[in-house]
């Protein structure tokens, strides 16, 4: 029963509640992917984005089913549409000539131009990261900043694995939502 009433509470926004069903889950989503894709790297980020997306829509949870069937069935939903993605784009052969006329084309310094736009996107990207709560701003600025693995970041922070991931996961999405009211 404990986890129903987490679930409850998770649907009402509660952060330790889905704190306790990543922590508690965690390890069955992604053994489950791990076998599926025999690739570590794969396998935690369709992990990460399962739960992610289980969380943005908690709320169509249907209790009938067991959550962990519910959370399967986003991995293997996540992994399709990553196996899609990738035979999309097999399809577009290059030849060795063409790829030589591209490089021999392309100017990898950025123009002036270029390099203002990148100052004043960058700029206006941490004026939205200001808007976060500091402990969003942190997770933020050590994974993207400082380019922190997630268990550096939870050995700095002094916080479980499962936190930083959700930590992160929330993260990115309020800061996407600032980033698009501001434009």
């Amino acid at each position: 029963m404990e986890i129903n009433s987490k679930i409850e509470k998770a649907k009402k926004g509660d952060q330790i509640a889905f704190t306790f069903l990543l922590d508690y889950f965690w390890n069955e989503v992604y053994s489950f992917m791990l076998k599926r894709t025999e690739n570590e790297t794969v396998a935690e980020d369709i992990t990460i984005e399962t739960f992610s997306k289980a969380f943005d829509k908690i709320g169509s949870y249907n209790p009938e089913f067991q959550f962990n069937t519910w959370l399967i069935a986003i991995a293997k939903n996540v992994h399709i549409d990553l196996l899609r993605k990738k035979r999309t784009n097999l399809f577009i052969e290059i030849t060795d000539n063409e790829d030589q006329q591209a490089y021999n084309i392309a100017d990898p310094t950025p123009s002036a131009e270029d390099a203002l736009i990148k100052e004043q996107n960058l700029s206006r990207l941490l004026q939205c990261i200001k808007e976060l709560k500091p402990h969003y701003q942190e997770v933020i600025q050590l994974r993207y900043f400082q380019e922190m693995s997630y268990q550096e970041i939870a050995n700095k922070i002094n916080e479980p694995l499962s936190s930083v991931k959700v930590k992160l996961l929330r993260a990115k999405k309020l800061l996407a939502e600032i980033i698009e009211r501001n434009r």
